[in-house]
């Protein structure tokens, strides 16, 4: 809205200095400073709200099954996720172009898992009801968001051509069509191929940013390093000097996502201030699954949805000791009578947790591998 205003005002009057505001970098940096207020402030506001309403995390009796107990934490405020939410959509709204379809699927996908988080948490804290939103209702809201994301990218003007091309790691040219995938030479069936494996991406995203979620400051502070490392790459992408320099495609007008990633990013080091050990207030699931989806969206918009294993590993590394521990206790269960466990507690950082490593050094590790794990993906970006 100011970046509107402030265009039509250089336009109408000329005033010196205006010509500014044009800039992709002025207002990403805008936009994270105003983020970062409305995440430390209005943050403050909303964390005094849900004390008062009692909206705190409930710990059930043996919940951490004697291996880890998060007891103390009981009774601290959740659903903090709306701060995350009102921090990105305010800055976007102000500094954004609101005239750039990207910019509004990124703030809608976000704002979609968002709600869906809400009602999971609104169901689990205000209602007493401890299964919170049905887990098909859940992938539902997931599977939705995926098709719609899809099937607009499959039908984007904008893209000219580039719908089912997407940027590959390891590649000397780097540039693959889902269409590497067709068994009949010769018939289009990229889309059939793409849009599931958006859907597919962008639920599991969603559901592992979900799951790290579970030590004071570590969904927040990985989202963080994760956001920073999409900025620059977002930027390269819609910059045909930059794209062009690493060999890399170019997506026009995909630039101005990195006005909303720089508010995503900032919003979550806002966030991060109240939820650093010891936590002050937890995301819930109103903001786990409103990171993820931001997260995936904005890989997904730039083409570089398959970079993702690599830049979000510690999210791919909880989800994958969650899936190990599930299949294999269910396997010696029915060959042996009786569960068996890899891991002392799954997700990850609780298997660390079991073995007696402090939370905060938990998670501060894991953010210095997230940072490394940001560097060494753009490293990619330029090797190629």
């Amino acid at each position: 809205m100011l970046y509107h205003l402030f265009q039509w005002l250089e336009q109408t009057f000329q005033p010196p200095g205006f010509q500014v505001f044009e800039f992709t970098t002025v207002r990403a940096s805008l936009a994270a400073g105003t983020a970062l207020l409305i995440g430390l402030f209005a943050g403050k506001q909303i964390i005094r709200w849900l004390k008062r309403q009692q909206i705190g995390e409930t710990i059930r009796e043996g919940e951490d099954a004697g291996a880890v107990s998060h007891a103390h934490k009981s009774g601290t405020p959740t659903m903090g996720g709306v701060i995350i939410l009102l921090a990105i959509t305010g800055a976007t709204l102000l500094w954004g172009d609101l005239t750039n379809a990207y910019v509004w699927v990124a703030l809608i996908s976000t704002l979609w898992m968002g709600a869906v988080g809400f009602a999971d948490d609104y169901i689990k804290v205000v209602k007493k009801n401890k299964k919170g939103l049905a887990g098909k209702v859940k992938l539902a809201g997931q599977i939705t968001l995926g098709l719609a994301l899809g099937t607009f990218l499959m039908n984007w003007n904008a893209l000219d051509g580039m719908h089912t091309v997407t940027s590959m790691p390891f590649l000397p040219d780097g540039i693959v069509e889902y269409d590497f995938l067709s068994p009949v030479v010769g018939i289009e069936v990229g889309w059939l191929i793409y849009i599931p494996i958006i859907t597919f991406i962008l639920t599991g995203v969603s559901n592992a940013v979900n799951l790290t979620d579970g030590l004071d400051g570590l969904t927040t502070g990985t989202g963080a390093f994760v956001s920073l490392g999409l900025i620059v790459m977002i930027y390269i992408s819609g910059n045909t000097i930059l794209a062009e320099f690493v060999n890399d495609l170019y997506i026009p007008e995909t630039g101005e996502l990195t006005i909303f990633a720089a508010a995503l990013a900032a919003a979550c080091f806002g966030f991060l201030w109240y939820n650093g050990y010891p936590a002050q207030v937890f995301m819930g699931d109103t903001g786990s699954l409103a990171l993820g989806a931001a997260i995936g969206t904005l890989a997904i918009l730039i083409k570089k949805e398959l970079y993702l294993p690599i830049l979000c590993a510690i999210f791919v590394a909880e989800t994958v000791s969650v899936i190990i521990q599930t299949s294999y206790f269910k396997y010696t269960r029915k060959r042996y009578g009786e569960g068996r466990r890899i891991f002392r507690m799954a997700p990850l950082h609780h298997h660390y947790e079991a073995l007696g490593v402090h939370e905060n050094k938990i998670v501060v590790r894991f953010w210095i591998v997230t940072a490394l794990l940001v560097i060494f993906t753009l490293f990619l970006l330029r090797l190629r």
